[in-house]
């Protein structure tokens, strides 16, 4: 017997990558690492020092699911850490919504396929950021930590 397409991990992970591939990515010309450390990634040769780091964490399925993710803001060649603060609040600008009354970001949550129009079957709210302290590692990337909480209804 198969997963409902709203319990499926794969459907889950699809809309948050189309999700922010079309709003960081291709809006706001952020680059995107799925690589779970703070390299930067590399576009034909060229260090990027401005980029996301996106890491999928627990997920519980259940019938109100909840998924975890950290998203890693990260900056190189930025001294006073300003550019890490703009990155923050641009990434945090797509995690809420102020036309809602709740102030809760919905993000679109497809039944996806390899090919043909993808499926709605609701949304993911995102019910939780909290967003951690300033970090320096060693080879002088500037990082913060947008760790978000995802929820959704789900037949399991």
């Amino acid at each position: 017997m198969s997963l409902d397409a709203t319990a499926r991990e794969s459907n889950v992970r699809d809309s948050l990558l189309k999700f922010f591939v079309e709003n960081l990515k291709l809006t706001e010309k952020i680059e995107l690492s799925f690589d779970k450390s703070l390299a930067s990634p590399r576009l034909q040769g060229t260090e990027v020092d401005r980029w996301v780091m996106i890491d999928f964490g627990l997920l519980d399925r259940g019938t109100l699911s909840e998924h975890y993710v950290d998203l890693y803001c990260c900056t190189r060649k930025d001294p006073q850490g300003f550019r890490l603060a703009q990155l923050g609040d641009t990434v945090m600008g797509y995690l809420t919504d102020s036309t809602q009354t709740d102030g809760i970001k919905r993000i679109a949550f497809y039944r996806s396929k390899e090919t043909g129009t993808w499926d709605l079957l609701g949304a993911l709210l995102v019910t939780d950021v909290k967003e951690s302290k300033e970090t320096e590692a060693p080879d002088g990337t500037k990082f913060k930590v947008l760790s978000v909480t995802l929820k959704w209804a789900a037949i399991v």
